[in-house]
């Protein structure tokens, strides 16, 4: 009865119930006593008892069962946050690494075509050189794109230091595009996670790029230092400079990825960037990384090392622009 009708209907069934029982021993026996009605209205008080007990189990069960469905749909939803997070940072992270490596250097081809484009008429043998370094550069960057896809660590690191790998950056640098690009190595060089090299060797590749592209410059010095318990990556050139206080005009050719990714991958392993610049004046950009744990690379060479892409040194550098 409690179990189907409503709570006041119920209780009355189970007094009206309680009361015939009552009766009927009454008629029974013939006589009437106070036996008679405490064994009904035991029985009533233990079965209104149970029942409630039995639905505020009931009640508890349910509100646990609701609960426990807004937290798997809870989970479910930050699931899906998660994975869209996850899914934009790894759009974001491919978007820096093909802006550094592909878009670099399908930006340097073109530069070289053009040149190649430009003395094509009256210096066929400067053309050839061009074109010769552009298809150097298309094979370099077929290789870039095959370990990019393979998700493999960047060739410029395969075997190597990063010191070696910066050393080539400036070298191949100076040979491609006639400008003179000088690398310092300074401290004993430690070991690096791989993410921390690459990080910074995109950086200095990003940064050089800009300089050849943008900056009309005729030198540039790339320093690599190890400062105790940080590494420290300087870029400055000589060229025209800009106010840094004003965001640069997105590039037409690259996308304008170029200044952003460098700030997000420093940001994103606890790093630092800065750049110092002024129209006509050079620019220098520092980036800084804190020295973790075990890491992943090998010791690099010997402290002190100077490695210089032409025979002339460049001495026209601004101090303003030196790291």
């Amino acid at each position: 009865q409690l179990h189907l009708l409503p709570r006041r209907s119920g209780l009355a069934a189970v007094a009206a119930t309680a009361a015939a029982a009552v009766a009927g021993f009454a008629a029974h026996q013939g006589s009437f006593g106070a036996a008679m009605v405490i064994g009904p209205a035991l029985g009533a008080a233990v079965a209104v008892a149970v029942v409630r007990g039995y639905q505020a189990l009931y009640r508890e069960s349910e509100r646990r069962r609701r609960l426990i469905e807004e937290l798997t749909a809870t989970r479910a939803d930050l699931d899906r946050v998660q994975h869209t997070a996850g899914v934009l940072a790894e759009r974001e992270r491919l978007a820096r690494e093909i802006h550094d490596t592909l878009a670099q250097g399908l930006s340097s081809i073109q530069l070289l075509l053009r040149a190649a484009e430009r003395a094509l008429p009256g210096r066929p043998d400067a053309a050839a050189g061009h074109v010769a370094a552009a298809r150097q550069a298309a094979v370099d960057n077929l290789a870039e794109a095959r370990r990019f896809v393979a998700a493999l660590s960047p060739p410029a690191l395969d075997g190597t230091t990063l010191a070696d790998a910066l050393a080539r950056l400036c070298a191949t640098t100076g040979d491609h595009h006639r400008i003179s690009v000088r690398f310092h190595l300074n401290g004993e060089p430690v070991p690096l996670a791989m993410e921390h090299e690459v990080a910074l060797l995109r950086i200095a590749q990003s940064a050089l790029a800009n300089t050849v592209r943008h900056a009309r410059a005729t030198g540039a010095e790339i320093t690599l230092g190890y400062l105790g318990d940080r590494v420290a990556l300087d870029i400055s050139d000589d060229g025209t400079g800009f106010d840094p206080a004003l965001s640069p005009a997105p590039d037409p050719e690259s996308g304008g990825f170029g200044l952003a990714a460098m700030r997000a991958r420093m940001h994103a392993l606890g790093g630092t960037l800065s750049i110092e610049s002024a129209p006509g004046r050079g620019t220098s950009l520092a980036a800084r990384l804190p020295l973790g744990g075990p890491a992943d690379g090998t010791p690099g060479s010997a402290s002190g090392i100077m490695y210089d892409s032409t025979p002339t040194p460049v001495s026209h550098i601004t101090p303003e622009a030196r790291p």
